[in-house]
């Protein structure tokens, strides 16, 4: 078997296609790394001075504007934040930060702003969900900050119509997010949906190596010989199997560490330390730092192209066109965002949570389903979006593999 699955991988990797993919995966991946930068502006220097700044220079000058902010977000910190602001408000007359003069807001708001994030979410009110500005909420109201983000988890889980295990389950585990949060200015958002995107990218390849393994052989012919062979069945097949699985996986899994590498080398590690929390919804559920969100979605990504890789073997293992198998692929790839986009939700929600390439998928990915607040509710049990995609590719991973092998041994020759 050992000597078997060598040369299945030597044959994977002796194709010119197969290098050219595995190429184009870790050079999409390099390039969606490197997009973000050119999104970053800053209309004002270091010194608070008109300018025009862009890319790391726009970036830099943000991380050093906003260093007195980085560290805990303590009631006290956010409350002094917050009476910065409503001050700079009161002194030019405005009500909203976007009627102050041209530049006020990157002069004098801006250095704070990484502590007020949240602060309207967490006082919105608990009927209509509207945000109040913080002009209007009283400065004593936020030396209760978290408790009021506690006050906010459980209007938003009544208002989403959510059951009473669900929303047991979610005020468990914000109950152990730790608390107060941790806030590092310098990491941008959009670099995490870049990252989605180069995982999405990194999938369709993975799945168009996988997609002809089996299908090729049969429409060849060359498969008609090998099963006259002593090991031509069973363990041909399963080496075939695994070499895919581990070609897909160590791609996926390179991909994804260079990315990072190269994305936190350019907006600096130290803002991977912030609370998720501080980037996205402040009443997000998992207990997690943005750099731990990073490697969570890695491990995330990786199960997902093994589950479809799977997944399309088991297609190329049924049909005898490698057309067939390749088109069957990559509509199992894009499968979750048609679902999402047009099917009522609680059935999307199951679909997206149940399809083997929706952790990496666009708009359904497991990076937008952690800083979400949806449940698979099945009677009295309610299960988190993220837990049931993680677990699902693992059952798929093992099942779609051997119904693939089984497949592929019950194969008969025209």
């Amino acid at each position: 078997m050992g000597r078997i699955l060598r040369l299945e991988l030597k044959r994977v990797l002796k194709s010119g296609r197969s290098w050219a993919l595995l190429a184009a995966a870790l050079l999409l991946t390099l390039l969606m790394a490197g997009l973000p930068v050119m999104y970053c502006y800053s209309s004002v220097d270091e010194q608070g001075q008109p300018a025009s700044l862009t890319g790391l220079a726009s970036i830099a000058c943000e991380k050093t504007r906003q260093a007195a902010a980085a560290g805990t977000a303590s009631p006290e910190r956010v409350k002094a934040a917050a009476a910065l602001y409503r001050a700079c408000l009161e002194r030019y007359g405005v009500s909203q930060s976007y009627d102050l003069p041209e530049g006020v807001y990157e002069r004098e708001i801006l250095p704070i702003a990484p502590l007020l994030h949240g602060v309207k979410e967490a006082f919105a009110d608990p009927d209509t969900g509207i945000a109040p500005s913080l002009m209007e909420i009283a400065p004593e109201k936020i030396d209760g900050f978290y408790a009021a983000c506690e006050a906010r988890l459980a209007s938003l889980m009544e208002m989403e119509g959510n059951g009473d295990a669900a929303k047991a389950q979610a005020l468990s585990m914000y109950g152990r997010v730790e608390k107060p949060f941790e806030v590092y200015p310098g990491f941008s958002t959009a670099a995490m949906d870049f990252q989605n995107m180069a995982g999405f990218l990194v999938l369709l390849i993975c799945a168009c190596i996988a997609a002809p393994v089996f299908s090729a052989g049969y429409q060849s012919g060359d498969d008609d010989i090998l099963r006259c062979t002593r090991y031509g069945r069973g363990q041909l097949g399963a080496a075939r199997v695994i070499a895919v699985l581990l070609v897909s996986g160590c791609t996926a899994a390179l991909c994804g560490a260079a990315y990072l590498l190269l994305s936190n080398s350019i907006f600096g590690w130290g803002g991977t330390k912030t609370s998720i929390q501080m980037a996205y919804s402040v009443v997000t559920l998992a207990d997690w730092n943005l750099g731990q969100l990073q490697w969570a979605f890695v491990l995330a990504g990786v199960l997902s192209v093994l589950a479809t890789a799977s997944l399309a073997l088991l297609v190329s293992a049924c049909c005898r066109s490698t057309a067939v198998s390749l088109g069957a692929a990559l509509a199992f790839c894009l499968a979750p965002t048609v679902a999402f986009m047009a099917l009522p939700e609680p059935l999307s929600l199951w679909l997206c949570s149940l399809l083997p390439s929706s952790g990496v998928c666009i708009q359904t990915s497991f990076l937008y389903a952690v800083t979400d607040f949806n449940f698979l509710q099945l009677g009295p049990l309610a299960v988190w979006t993220p837990y049931a995609m993680a677990g699902v590719c693992l059952v798929e991973i093992p099942l779609f593999s051997a119904l693939a092998v089984r497949s592929y041994c019950r194969h008969k020759a025209k």
